[in-house]
This record gives C-alpha cells, sequence and structure tokens, in this order.
C-alpha cells in the first residue's frame, strides 16, 4: 500500500503543484516546519509554490516506508538541492502522513533533523 506514498512523492518532485492539488481538499491538513500547520487545498497550494519559488532545484527521495494502518505511514526522506542565493542544501526528514479512504491526504507532518537552513 507504500504506492500512494510513492505517487504522492513523484508528484512532488515534479515540482509542478497543478500535479499536488489531486492530494488534497479542504479537510487536508498540513504542517512542513517552520511554517505552522495549515489547512485547505488552497492554502497548501500557496505554501508549496512559496517552497518551490525558495530553491534553485530540490528533489526528495523516500525510502524506509513503514505502513502504520488505518491509511496512516511513516517514511524517511532525504532532501536535496539548492536554496537560491544561498547554496547547497541537504536533509533528512521523517513524515508522517494519512490518507482518506477515498485517496486524498488527510494530514502531513514533517519531522526535519536539522532546521538551521530555515532560519533567517
Amino acid at each position: 500500500m507504500d504506492c500512494k506514498v510513492t505517487s504522492f512523492m513523484q508528484d512532488l518532485n515534479s515540482l509542478n503543484v497543478d500535479n499536488l492539488q489531486k492530494w488534497f481538499n479542504d479537510d487536508s491538513k498540513i504542517w512542513i516546519p517552520p511554517a505552522k500547520e495549515i489547512q485547505g487545498g488552497g492554502r497548501i497550494m500557496a505554501l508549496f509554490r512559496a517552497i518551490f519559488r525558495k530553491y534553485e532545484s530540490i528533489e526528495w527521495s523516500e525510502s524506509e516506508i513503514f505502513d502504520l494502518g488505518k491509511g496512516r505511514y511513516f517514511y524517511e526522506t532525504v532532501s536535496l538541492g539548492t536554496i537560491k542565493g544561498s547554496g547547497s542544501y541537504s536533509n533528512n526528514i521523517c513524515t508522517v502522513i494519512s490518507f482518506t479512504e477515498c485517496g486524498k491526504i488527510k494530514s502531513l507532518s514533517d519531522y526535519f533533523k536539522d532546521t538551521s537552513s530555515f532560519k533567517p
């Protein structure tokens, strides 16, 4: 059942919010530090647009997907890229994600190993 996670990550790596819209609805919640938790597909797409603008390039590579049951998964990711005006970026991320029965993302929470690149 990890195909939902893999499919979502493929759409995320496209860096195209049009590919991500199908994953979220008005009830979806997402927390990607340093931003606060937000809810709703439109607000989530705005967050992804802002994230994508921050980087010259970025790519996520997921591994070790664990099925927690009831549509919930835990997975590890390595994020690599180049922050505009700041140079290369690399981080390890753990994510907890849950899906509705119809395949929408109900909630997604990221936990970063290193948050120093997010400080002004």
